[in-house]
């Protein structure tokens, strides 16, 4: 199991320049688990690219709806004081401490392409293409 930030899932229902590293990523640890909050944070990306008119709101409907089937059973919720906590002690938003959190709750990897996330929490965060290498 590892637990991916909503990048990392956005770079596999998304095409783009890092998708062919998710999809890698993917088939090296398919168990990836998530806080609950990336249910949020994939729909306001979804957001920006039908308001870019990138996407069609049919094509966001269907990647969330297929994102939501992957992560179906392996969504947490973390706790506020271990959130709080990782904030204090970084620079990091409570956003991203909310999958600090979950990886260190776990015991498993992080796997972001958040440099301050990288940077602040090296004992638990991984990089994409360290990941994939």
């Amino acid at each position: 199991m590892i637990i991916v930030d909503t990048n990392v899932i956005a770079y596999l229902w998304i095409p783009g320049l890092h998708t062919s590293q998710a999809e890698s990523a993917l088939r090296k640890d398919a168990n990836w688990a998530a806080p609950l909050l990336w249910r949020s944070e994939f729909r306001n990306i979804l957001t920006g690219y039908i308001r870019r008119n990138q996407i069609s709101f049919d094509t966001a409907m269907q990647l969330m709806e297929e994102a939501e089937d992957q992560m179906r059973g392996r969504e947490y919720t973390v706790s506020s004081v271990h959130v709080l906590n990782l904030v204090r002690k970084s620079s990091c938003s409570a956003y991203d401490c909310e999958f600090v959190a979950l990886a260190e709750d776990l015991g498993v990897p992080l796997l972001t392409t958040d440099r301050k996330i990288l940077s602040a929490f090296p004992s638990v965060a991984v990089s994409l293409g360290k990941f994939c290498s």
